[in-house]
């Protein structure tokens, strides 16, 4: 009898990172993370990315996270997060289940977290209350423009961001923003937005919240958070990456409530 060829395992640049991280010893355990918003129903590219990443933890024998990014709370709702988990359980269940992390975990679980490493920056100077409107924050940085409160005081700063958390001030009237460089030639380092005020109910908090944290700020920190060793990404949030890097740089560099791990590996290409 003839016997069958075994087809070799796949590969591809992305999973080349892995495995050389792993020979190299970076890494001694994989850990990806598939990280949807819950503001609606999984389409191809949401499969795609299931895929890839619990298929890179599934042959190094890692584990993946399936995180919510529920940081905006006027467009998820706890119907996405259950058909979510039930299209992932489709795609992986007698696959890939046995490396499933966290299932789900949340970003919104970590906020009282990144609220104090958002404080911290404060501390240190490198953040900042900003109470220019959503326009004029755009075109500030289009144009790399210092706004009129980027040199409030320390003190002024952290007694204006703790009466936003108590919800004092209306919607859209301040954000907390990052102290970086307002000439940055990746316009996305121009001093971006790390809060705003939304007075919202969330389908996992309730109301304990009057801000939230934007996305980019949550996402890295919620990687570094859990560990996660290879966030992969696709091409168009290559232009964040160095605004990932850098929230997660500055917090770690000005937090002592961080414990320094090795440097994720952010893998970004055509999935």
């Amino acid at each position: 009898m003839t016997e069958l060829a075994v087809a070799p395992a796949p590969s591809d640049f992305i999973r080349e990172v892995v495995a050389d991280d792993l020979r190299t010893g970076k890494h001694t355990r994989i850990k990806t993370r598939f990280p949807p918003e819950p503001n609606g129903y999984l389409h191809i590219g949401h499969a795609k990315s299931i895929c890839l990443n619990f298929g890179i933890a599934h042959e190094f024998v890692g584990i993946c996270n399936v995180r919510m990014d529920d940081t905006n709370p006027t467009k998820e709702e706890t119907e996405y997060v259950d058909s979510i988990m039930e299209d992932v359980h489709w795609l992986i269940d007698g696959w890939a289940d046995k490396n499933l992390g966290g299932a789900p975990l949340y970003t919104s679980d970590y906020f009282d977290r990144l609220y104090h490493f958002a404080l911290e920056l404060i501390s240190k100077g490198k953040a900042y209350v900003d109470d220019m409107t959503a326009e004029e924050t755009d075109e500030f940085r289009r144009l790399g423009k210092e706004s009129r409160f980027r040199n409030r005081s320390i003190e002024e700063n952290r007694n204006l961001f703790e009466r936003m958390k108590a919800g004092e001030f209306p919607d859209g009237t301040r954000t907390l923003r990052a102290k970086i460089d307002v000439d940055a030639p990746n316009v996305w380092l121009r001093d971006p937005v790390l809060y705003r005020i939304r007075h919202a109910s969330h389908h996992h908090t309730g109301d304990k919240w009057s801000i939230y944290p934007m996305y980019d700020w949550a996402h890295t920190l919620s990687d570094y958070i859990e560990g996660i060793t290879h966030s992969v990404c696709t091409l168009e949030f290559e232009v964040h990456l160095r605004l990932d890097f850098a929230g997660a740089g500055i917090a770690a560099a000005n937090s002592a409530s961080i414990r320094i791990r090795p440097a994720q590996s952010y893998v970004h290409g055509n999935e």
